[in-house]
């Protein structure tokens, strides 16, 4: 089962990033284009919104069956000085746990603008910030390329 997961985890990675990268990359059009803000623009930002949220759910598990959360009993405090502990056990799961939150306020938020701008702007800056937390705490020595 822990296989599983982290492979289902590590390649839906690559999806996430895609489309969070397409709805930053609409939202950043939009707004310079001065484009009304469209159902397609709507659903790319939406589907980002769901495939981050599968991802969430699916780490989440995957972070209680990983042999590295017995880390937490064997290590203990020592945690925080193993940099490869830490990054699996505190830093990746941190991060990427608010980096679905700043997904999900940014699609709420634009939800209650008023103009195409300030929807476009709302989504680039929240996504944007996202994508940005997620590359950074992306274990990308063990990452299947």
């Amino acid at each position: 089962m822990y296989d599983t997961l982290k492979n289902l985890h590590s390649y839906w990675a690559y999806f996430v990033i895609f489309i969070l990268l397409v709805a930053v990359v609409t939202a950043i059009y939009g707004l310079v284009s001065k484009k009304e803000f469209s159902d397609k623009a709507l659903r790319i930002a939406l589907f980002a919104l769901i495939v981050s949220h599968i991802q969430l759910l699916i780490g989440l598990i995957l972070y209680f069956v990983s042999p590295m959360f017995d880390l937490w009993s064997s290590l203990g405090g020592e945690v925080m000085k193993n940099a490869t502990a830490r990054l699996f056990l505190v830093e990746h799961p941190l991060v990427n746990i608010i980096a679905v939150i700043l997904i999900t306020v940014g699609f709420s938020k634009h939800k209650k603008k008023t103009s195409s701008s300030s929807k476009y702007k709302t989504i680039m800056i929240f996504y944007a910030l996202a994508f940005l937390l997620l590359m950074s705490r992306i274990p990308w020595d063990v990452w299947p390329r």
